[in-house]
């Protein structure tokens, strides 16, 4: 499990810390932060469920993998956001022929937000840059190849960490 603060890897328990009105499970070292949470022990139907199995999922089976897989914030990153994104949008809405307002219309969106897009005042979120990607056929995500191919050789080269959980999952 990774750390909700600083993305760790959480070794031990995780901790149940209240930052700012937010509960997280936090590292030992990101528990300063906040408050500990006392967790409720549950009484009733709910607490007499076998230990592996939660309400809603499925118990994996012992020598398997869980069937699915807790997505965190970093799944959602696709990429950078380009430096000249201002400029790459204002330059292909010229391009179209089509005003800011007119461009705000087509996505549906506030002419305001996409002034401010343009002004280099605001990096758009992720829902508004596919729309402006999709209107005005531009890529706004800088992938590098480098990436791509170190994440495809790690998953095909097993590491020495690796075969010493393999070894240890077989005894």
């Amino acid at each position: 499990m990774q750390c909700e603060m600083c993305g760790e890897v959480i070794r031990g328990a995780p901790k149940l810390v209240r930052v700012e009105g937010a509960e997280l499970q936090v590292c030992s070292k990101c528990m300063k932060y906040g408050t500990e949470v006392q967790q409720v022990r549950r009484t009733g139907p709910a607490a007499v469920r076998p230990a592996g199995q939660r309400q809603g999922r499925p118990a994996a089976a012992p020598g398997q993998p869980p069937a699915y897989r807790r997505r965190d914030l970093f799944d959602d990153i696709e990429g950078d956001i380009v430096d000249d994104y201002a400029a790459r949008i204002r330059h292909a809405r010229e391009e179209k022929g089509l005003s800011q307002k007119d461009l705000a219309m087509l996505l549906k969106e506030k002419e305001h937000l996409i002034k401010k897009i343009e002004s280099a005042g605001l990096i758009p979120e992720d829902a508004v840059r596919r729309k402006l990607e999709k209107a005005l056929d531009i890529r706004l995500i800088d992938t590098t190849e480098s990436d791509t191919s170190d994440k495809e050789k790690s998953r095909i080269t097993p590491t020495l960490g690796d075969l010493t959980i393999i070894r240890k999952a077989k005894k």
